[in-house]
């Protein structure tokens, strides 16, 4: 590829200063040349080059605006507010219709977070600019900073405007029609954009992960396809591709578009665990577990990819196996609650049930507070004959669930076990009160309280 001439001067510089920083020799540059320097190490990163390349500037430019105003960008990064805003105002009275000068004023007042300050001094360089697209973006940056998503999305609208191409634009206005819930506007928005900037992949794009959220599968995948085709090595958009057509149940092209995403980068633990979820709903239970395999080896931290094996042969019924994975997940990280509630149902369903005990105790323990944990928990304890344990793993976890029918039988049932008649009562009355249809849970779980006068005749009464 043939690099312009404007190019070519640019690399020019760059090896002329670097040699120049080498031999020690001084060499004249351009103001110019110089600004084009110091910014180019800027933006690498480079600090102290671009110091050096300041400080040669000055020396042989003192009376460059331009060399001034990129000393107070510079004096800005490093917090120095006071002396970059002193040069400012030497700059302002040299020239007062220079708009680089209240776009640094705006980002002092940015930096001390006076937004609405900066956002005045903004709309002055509008007055004074060329590059409209460059302000508004700037504008729009400051109304995000005061969380005012509506006057940001104006502005970075009104530089797509003045510059369709602005890249970092189209996604602020997007991210702020998404946090106002304003999803299909900006579908609609991207759609008049489309209209004239056709090749845009990054609009294609965002237009099929606004549709996806939204399920609307067909249309998010028809907007994939094109971002796709415009760029055929879109890594993300082969990605969503791929869940869309997962969505649509069609598993093959699925697994062909994160096969995709596999060549152009190196693979993904998210990547194969789709391919072996995909290979799984196609019935291919060898290619299935092959991909499962291939997650955790590729992300031993990824719990989805454990969690996969594990429940692939919990459906298969091969509980030994399960055990096997869920073990060697817990390994790895003993204090994750789903693969302990997983060791829980398994050890259960393979009747041993004081693991199975410690596994609900264990989930708990680390945060899973879901009503059916508890329940599992609690009837094991029941099972066990440890009642006391039970009673007060079900009064903990009324905290979580005040108002379940579920809590309030089962603590009915084993405060009635116990002979704790009056407490028993109440909680029957509780249970009723909640959800009497399902009053039948406890002739199910405590068949001996069931038969007893006094729970027949809480019942009949309630009835009445």
């Amino acid at each position: 590829m043939q690099l312009s001439n404007e190019e070519e001067d640019y690399n020019l510089s760059l090896s002329k200063f670097e040699s120049m920083l080498k031999t020690n020799k001084v060499l004249f540059f351009d103001s110019e040349e110089f600004e084009e320097i110091i910014l180019h190490y800027l933006d690498m990163g480079k600090a102290t080059l671009a110091k050096k390349a300041l400080k040669l500037a000055l020396e042989q430019h003192p009376k460059s605006t331009g060399l001034k105003l990129v000393q107070v960008e510079m004096l800005v990064y490093d917090d120095k507010l006071e002396i970059a805003e002193k040069l400012l105002n030497e700059l302002y009275a040299i020239e007062p219709n220079n708009e680089e000068i209240y776009i640094q004023k705006a980002n002092i007042y940015s930096k001390r977070d006076n937004h609405e300050k900066a956002v005045e001094l903004l709309k002055v360089a509008l007055k004074y600019t060329d590059d409209y697209a460059d302000v508004y973006n700037l504008i729009g940056m400051e109304y995000l900073f005061m969380d005012n998503l509506e006057l940001a999305k104006e502005n970075f609208i009104k530089c797509m405007e003045e510059d369709p191409e602005d890249q970092g634009a189209l996604y602020n206005v997007i991210y702020c029609f998404e946090f106002l819930d304003q999803n299909e506007e900006a579908i609609a928005y991207l759609e008049k954009y489309i209209d004239k900037n056709p090749y845009s992949e990054i609009a294609w794009h965002q237009s099929g992960r606004l549709n996806y959220g939204l399920k609307k599968y067909e249309e998010a995948l028809r907007a994939f396809d094109y971002a796709t085709l415009i760029d055929d090595e879109f890594l993300g958009a082969f990605m969503e591709k791929a869940k869309s057509l997962e969505r649509l149940k069609r598993y093959e092209d699925a697994i062909e578009a994160y096969e995709r995403t596999i060549e152009l980068d190196d693979p993904t633990s998210y990547a194969l665990l789709r391919i072996g979820k995909c290979y799984e709903k196609l019935g291919n239970k060898a290619l299935a577990i092959k991909y499962f395999n291939k997650t955790v080896h590729e992300d031993p931290l990824l719990d989805k990819g454990w969690i996969a094996i594990t429940d692939f042969y919990v459906r298969q019924k091969n509980y030994q196996k399960a055990l096997f994975f869920v073990n060697k997940a817990l390994n790895i990280d003993n204090q994750n609650r789903m693969y302990w509630k997983r060791y829980a149902t398994i050890n259960k369903e393979m009747n041993f049930f004081e693991e199975a005990e410690f596994g609900y105790r264990k989930a708990v323990e680390f945060g899973d507070t879901a009503l059916d944990t508890w329940l599992f928990w609690v009837d094991i304890l029941q099972f066990l004959g440890e009642f006391d344990s039970a009673i007060q793993t079900l009064l903990q976890s009324t905290e979580f669930f005040p108002e379940s029918y579920e809590i309030e039988y089962r603590l009915a049932g084993l405060y009635f076990m116990l002979h704790e008649d009056k407490k028993g009562k109440f909680h029957i009355s509780n249970g009723l009160r909640l959800n009497f249809k399902n009053h039948t849970i406890l002739e199910e779980l405590f068949p001996v309280v069931w038969t007893r006068k006094m729970v027949q005749n809480a019942i009949n009464k309630y009835k009445q």
